[in-house]
């Protein structure tokens, strides 16, 4: 994973408002043990895929397109989910850790879903956009940073960094909430999901409220703001019970992928020696693989990982993501020759999946082998065309450019990642109309330089009258 901070949006959700409760203890304390990390979103050829799957049956009960509704995820140990701009949902990567199955994450997801639908996000000036990650599996170019998944996920809530994530706290009504859970419930059952999920994951919250001494009355704000989980739990149980949909087995594949990512986030994010724990090398499982791979990565044993991508690739050598972590492993342990083969394979087996081919053309141009350049900017170009918010894909896209001599579109490629990584509107500003001065005026790329100058101009004359 790769992770990029300073995420400033509101948050809607059915969990955040027990952090309002500790904020007032925890917000000095928390936001000076814990900075920018907090707010890194981390972007897995192999999640993102999986959350799509996700999401696309719930987005199509809503009466929308495969694909309309985005779901990201963020390195924070806190147990929440928040919608943010118009179609654009934030999971944290403890409320993945919390949950124990695929269903739970879809019950959460199915509610940020009826918040959308219902109107109640309200889109802000730089929230997602300053959000911009890179991959989840690169290590080597920030992922150190990353480690905030040491505690355990139920403790998650107690700390307070999402407020130097988030900005500000804003608790929903009683009424937009329960619109959100009844809402909710009816795209789990259109899309033929139990919501066993869902009450689950309720539950769990329940037990936090239970942990924190949050009472169950209307006393406090968080009472007179959010409908209590016990109050939730019973009216959606009335409605799941009685669904087609409840007693409807799980979707194994669905589940199965659920156990990949899980583990694959907990050995990413935690501290290794809790990985090792959690999952012993008795236990050869795909996940418990997944999970010491990236352990003995991060604790610098590329050997002990490597072994356990080839216990993975023994299980299926045609998988993408085996292939990749291979790849990516290789290339962080400074063999990037290495690197290339596995990584071509899982290009053209994943079709050319974005953050792959960013990986593989990262590899290519760190071989420092020129003949390889030709390919790297191929697969590069490919890479920014299917997902042009990888500000690493257009960093390293700008060094082939530069390597050519072409220094108007290195300019360019460098204003792009600008404009992507947020606070960096006079930088963006200044290679778009270095790039304008070189290429030729009212060609494709002079007009997106000049479309990046107009919009970084304006943020810098805001940041300016501000001050």
């Amino acid at each position: 994973m790769k992770s990029v901070p300073s995420l400033r949006a509101p948050q809607y959700g059915t969990w955040r408002a027990v952090i309002r409760v500790l904020l007032t203890v925890a917000a000095v304390v928390a936001l000076a043990a814990r900075p920018a990390l907090a707010q890194s979103i981390l972007r897995d050829a192999e999640t993102e895929a999986l959350f799509q799957d996700m999401m696309d049956p719930l987005v199509v009960a809503a009466g929308l397109q495969r694909g309309q509704v985005r779901v990201h995820l963020l390195g924070d140990s806190s147990i929440n989910a928040f919608v943010a701009g118009s179609q654009d949902i934030y999971v944290f990567s403890g409320l993945i850790e919390a949950a124990d199955s695929a269903e739970e994450v879809q019950g959460v997801l199915a509610h940020e879903l009826g918040h959308i639908m219902g109107g109640h996000a309200i889109r802000v000036n730089d929230g997602a956009k300053t959000a911009t990650g890179i991959s989840l599996l690169s290590m080597l170019l920030g992922a150190a940073a990353i480690a905030a998944g040491g505690a355990e996920a139920g403790m998650g809530i107690m700390m307070a960094g999402q407020q130097a994530a988030l900005g500000k706290f804003l608790a929903f009504s009683r009424v937009q909430e329960s619109t959100a859970d009844a809402a909710g419930a009816q795209y789990l059952s259109t899309a033929g999901i139990s919501g066993r999920g869902s009450l689950a994951f309720f539950k769990k919250l329940q037990n936090l409220e239970f942990r924190y001494g949050i009472r169950q009355d209307d006393d406090q704000v968080y009472g007179r703001t959010h409908p209590m989980s016990g109050d939730r739990i019973q009216t959606l149980r009335e409605v799941y019970v009685v669904d087609p949909a409840w007693e409807k087995p799980a979707d194994p594949d669905i589940e199965r992928r659920f156990q990949r990512i899980k583990a694959k986030l907990s050995g990413f994010t935690a501290e290794p020696e809790r990985t090792l724990r959690k999952f012993p090398e008795s236990n050869t499982s795909i996940p418990a693989r997944y999970a010491r791979a990236y352990a003995w990565h991060k604790s610098a044993y590329p050997q002990k990982a490597l072994a356990e991508v080839e216990g993975l690739l023994a299980i299926d050598a045609e998988d993408p993501y085996f292939l990749e972590l291979e790849g990516q492993v290789l290339l962080e342990s400074g063999r990037p020759k290495d690197a290339i083969a596995p990584l071509r394979k899982a290009v053209a087996n994943s079709r050319a999946q974005p953050l792959i081919a960013a990986t593989l053309g990262h590899a290519l141009i760190a071989t420092e082998d020129p003949a390889n350049f030709a390919e790297a900017e191929k697969v590069l170009k490919t890479a920014v065309a299917l997902d042009n918010q990888n500000p690493f894909a257009w960093y390293q896209l700008g060094i082939v450019y530069a390597n050519k001599g072409d220094q108007p579109r290195a300019a360019l490629a460098s204003a792009e990642r600008f404009q992507l990584m947020g606070g960096q509107a006079p930088l963006a500003l200044r290679n778009a109309e270095m790039a304008m001065q070189g290429l030729p005026q009212g060609t494709p790329d002079w007009i997106r330089a000049q479309d990046i100058s107009l919009v970084a101009r304006a943020e810098v004359e805001r940041t300016r009258k501000r001050r």
